[in-house]
């Protein structure tokens, strides 16, 4: 019985395709092992993203490939973004490679390590148009009380800057039927916390059912009794109606958090980023937003150095995120995407300078995020218990709904006898820029 070692690398999306191929593996009679060293295979599922990601999965394949010359590992299969995007180029700079699989030939994967295992070297890369279903094996390798559920694959946005459409194909909704079935699995598991995921969530269903069905799909997994909360992830702001706000809003179970990636605030780089809408617009979603879910907790993404980013333009993005103050944000530098519009614009902005408004950036959200925080003290909030200090006595920690996994902040949580996902009540005693300080209450 070969023994397989999945690395993940990227985003939550990515780690929904481990999972998925995972079960495959273990379905044809591989077994999945943890420790590189005991693999008979390596597995690589690669991200592509921005040029930091593509170097990152570079390094890990050349890592795993050492494997093949000192340890026990007979065959290396690397799979994902990177392999979707370089095929060719990796097939000749890594001879050590011996399958390539691409983000639309997931299902293959136990038919390539077959064909690996006996001395050939597959290829199965093509136009993405697939996604998994809930009839498909899965193994969950995040914490039992939580998980990713991929409601839609692939993007139709065209931002001038991004690689997706090329790497993961156009957008592709599940039914809702196949989600809520997911989702009833995974709860009757012990699952207490759904994380949904898209990189356009707000779009769902309008390929698929010919309009907007978030609002439904939510109002259904509500209605799941095991679940506790259900957290949406990267929403496009130009697609939210009326009807999908108000099931935010008047649903205890969907988390009051909004991850809303706006890239900018500066119309004409908005314009030349191929995004749709106008400051002005982004800044009535966010008022309507605020006053239609009290606590809503708002996140988003920004790009700086983007080209044509004067040093004026950066200080309208600056005004931006000082004026709406958001909870949280995080800052990429421009990344230049070969096949992308953006890469061929004239007006680059050196990496010093665009490395630089990133760090300016992110110190002014510290001290958002430090003012937001220190408001919270003294107040009670809920929080999903993670796991135990190893260091402190009756010290754990854990997540509020305003903190996604793996992405945001954390809280210290004074207590005892408590185990991971349990939800409790805790009054808040210390603040700081991320993370917050309590104690459970009896």
């Amino acid at each position: 019985m070969f023994k397989i070692n999945i690395l993940s690398l990227g985003c939550a999306k990515n780690l929904v395709d481990s999972e998925v191929m995972t079960g495959l593996l273990r379905e044809a009679g591989y077994t999945a092992t943890d420790c590189v060293e005991e693999a008979d295979i390596l597995l690589v599922n690669t991200c592509g993203f921005i040029n930091a990601a593509k170097e990152e999965s570079v390094n890990a394949i050349l890592e795993a490939a050492g494997y093949k010359k000192e340890g026990r590992c007979k065959a290396l299969v690397v799979t994902g973004c990177l392999a979707q995007r370089y095929k060719d180029e990796l097939l000749h700079e890594i001879p050590e490679i011996d399958g390539l699989v691409g983000t639309g030939e997931l299902p293959r994967i136990a038919r390539v390590v077959k064909e690996v295992l006996e001395g050939k070297r597959p290829t199965f890369v093509d136009s993405p148009s697939f996604i998994y279903n809930h009839e498909m094996p899965r193994v969950i390798s995040t914490p039992s009380y939580t998980a990713y559920i991929k409601v839609a694959e692939g993007c139709d946005n065209r931002c001038a800057y991004c690689a997706i459409p090329m790497i993961r194909g156009t957008y592709r909704s599940r039914t809702i039927e196949s989600i809520v079935s997911e989702a009833r699995d995974l709860s009757g598991k012990g699952v207490k916390e759904i994380n949904l995921i898209a990189q356009d969530i707000t779009r769902y269903g309008l390929d698929l059912y010919g309009k907007h069905r978030l609002d439904e799909l939510l109002i259904e997994l509500a209605g799941l009794e095991k679940l506790s909360w259900i957290r949406l992830l990267y929403a496009y702001p130009t697609h939210f109606t009326d009807r999908l706000i108000d099931v935010i809003a008047g649903t205890d179970k969907i988390c009051k958090y909004l991850d809303i990636p706006l890239q900018h605030a500066d119309d004409v780089l908005l314009r030349s980023m191929n995004r749709r809408g106008t400051c002005r617009d982004i800044l009535r979603l966010i008022e309507r937003l605020r006053e239609s879910i009290p606590g809503l907790a708002l996140r988003s993404s920004f790009i700086v150095g983007f080209p044509g980013e004067t040093e004026e333009r950066f200080q309208t993005l600056v005004d931006f995120v000082k004026t709406v103050r958001f909870d949280r944000i995080g800052v990429f530098a421009y990344s230049p995407e070969e096949g992308t519009p953006a890469a061929a614009m004239p007006g680059q902005v050196p990496d010093e300078i665009k490395e630089e408004r990133k760090d300016r950036l992110m110190r002014i959200q510290e001290e958002i995020s430090l003012e937001k925080n220190r408001a919270k003290i003294g107040k009670i909030i809920s929080v999903l218990i993670e796991g135990k200090d190893q260091t402190e006595q009756e010290i754990y920690f854990g997540r509020t709904e305003a903190d996604a996994p793996e992405i945001d902040g954390a809280v210290l949580v004074k207590g005892c006898g408590l185990n991971p996902g349990d939800l409790v009540q805790v009054r808040v005693t210390h603040a700081y820029e991320h993370d917050l300080i309590g104690e459970v209450i009896r």
